[in-house]
C-alpha cells in the first residue's frame, strides 16, 4: 500500500463532485453527477455509487462536504436552508455501504480546508473562507486546524442578519447577509437596475426581459464596461466587504479567501469589497494587513478538502 488516498465528495444543490485524491492533493480520478435536491434517498444512493466506483486498495477513508448544517460528530446533515434535506445520517450510511471510515462536514468548511492546504490559503495558519455562490457559506481554519465549533455548525456566516426586515432568506429569517451580498442579491439587483434602465447593455443582454437577468449576465455586461452592471457588482461587493470586516473583527485571520461561483466577477466584485473592508474594519491603520484574495482551486476545493481532511483525520485508522 502506498501513502494512502481518500475519496472526497462535494454535495451541493445541483451536482455532486467526487474525486479520488492523493495525500499531496493530486486528483487521481474525478466523476460527477446531478443532485436530486428534492429526494434525499436518491442523492444518497448517487453518493454511494460514485464512491463505490472510485474505491481502490489505496483508499483509506471517505470525506464528504454537504451544503447545510452538519453535525460532524454524528456525521449527519441536520438542516439545509436551501435544500429539502433534514436529519440525514450520511456517514453511517456510507460506512455501511462501502466499509470505509467516513466523515461529513459542511461543504464550505471543506472548501476552506482545500484552499488552506493546497490553494490561496497555503502558508497561513489562520484563514477565513467566504464562499459566495447562490448564498454565502464559510469556513474557518484556526492555528492550522479546521474550526467546527461545539456541534459542528460553525461558520454559517451567510445567516447573520445585517438588514432587519430585508429580503427573505431560505433559512426563514429576513435580511441575512447572503441576501444582500450573495448570488441572489446580484440577481435581484440586476433585475431592478435592468428595469430602471432598459437601454443598458445588461437589459439588452437579457433581450429586454429584466426578469431573466442573472448574476452571470450581470458579470458578462460588467466585463464589457456596462456601468449599470458594474454598479450592481459594486453594491454587492460593498456589502460583502462590510460583512467580511465584521468577521475579521471576530476571528482575526491572517487572510480572507473569497471563493464560490460569484468570484468569476474578479476585481469587479473584490475591489469594492476590499475598499469597504478598509473603511469598516476596526482599527484598520493599527492592525496588520489582511489580504482579501480570490480562491485558487475553484470548484475543486470542496472535494479536495473533504478527501484531504478525511485522509489526515481518519486515514491512519486503516493505514
Amino acid at each position: 500500500m502506498g501513502e494512502g488516498e481518500a475519496i472526497g465528495l462535494d454535495v451541493g444543490g445541483t451536482k455532486i463532485n467526487a474525486f479520488r485524491v492523493a495525500r499531496d492533493g493530486e486528483i487521481l480520478d474525478r466523476r460527477k453527477a446531478a443532485t436530486r435536491a428534492d429526494d434525499e434517498e436518491a442523492t444518497l444512493a448517487q453518493m454511494i455509487e460514485l464512491a463505490r466506483q472510485m474505491v481502490t486498495d489505496d483508499v483509506l477513508a471517505i470525506g464528504i462536504g454537504a451544503a447545510g448544517m452538519v453535525d460532524a460528530a454524528a456525521g449527519s446533515l441536520r438542516f439545509a436552508p436551501n435544500l429539502a434535506w433534514r436529519e440525514l445520517p450520511i456517514a453511517s450510511r456510507m460506512r455501511d455501504a462501502i466499509d470505509l471510515p467516513c466523515q461529513v462536514d459542511n461543504d464550505a468548511s471543506m472548501a476552506a480546508y482545500g484552499e488552506y492546504r493546497f490553494g490561496a490559503g497555503r502558508g497561513y495558519r489562520h484563514m477565513l473562507l467566504v464562499a459566495v455562490g447562490t448564498g454565502i457559506g464559510g469556513g474557518i481554519v484556526s492555528d492550522g486546524r479546521l474550526f467546527r465549533g461545539a456541534y459542528g455548525f460553525a461558520a454559517e456566516i451567510g445567516h447573520i442578519i445585517v438588514e432587519p426586515g430585508g429580503p427573505k432568506c431560505g433559512c426563514g429569517n429576513l435580511g441575512c447577509w447572503e441576501q444582500v451580498a450573495g448570488g441572489r442579491a446580484i440577481d435581484r439587483l440586476g433585475r431592478e437596475r435592468a428595469r430602471a434602465d432598459p437601454d443598458s447593455l445588461l437589459a439588452r443582454l437579457a433581450s429586454g426581459d429584466p426578469e431573466s437577468v442573472t448574476g452571470q449576465l450581470v458579470t458578462e455586461a460588467a466585463t464589457q464596461g456596462d456601468d449599470v452592471a458594474i454598479g450592481v457588482l459594486a453594491e454587492a461587493g460593498r456589502r460583502l466587504g462590510e460583512g467580511i470586516a465584521g468577521l475579521v473583527n471576530i476571528i482575526d485571520p491572517q487572510i480572507v479567501v473569497v471563493g464560490g461561483g460569484a468570484v468569476v466577477a474578479g476585481d469587479l466584485l473584490l475591489e469594492p469589497a476590499r475598499a469597504a473592508f478598509v473603511d469598516t474594519v476596526e482599527g484598520e491603520e493599527h492592525r496588520p494587513r489582511v489580504p482579501i484574495v480570490a480562491a485558487r482551486l475553484g470548484n475543486d476545493a470542496g472535494a479536495v478538502g473533504a478527501a484531504t481532511l478525511a485522509l489526515e483525520e481518519l486515514g491512519r485508522m486503516r493505514a
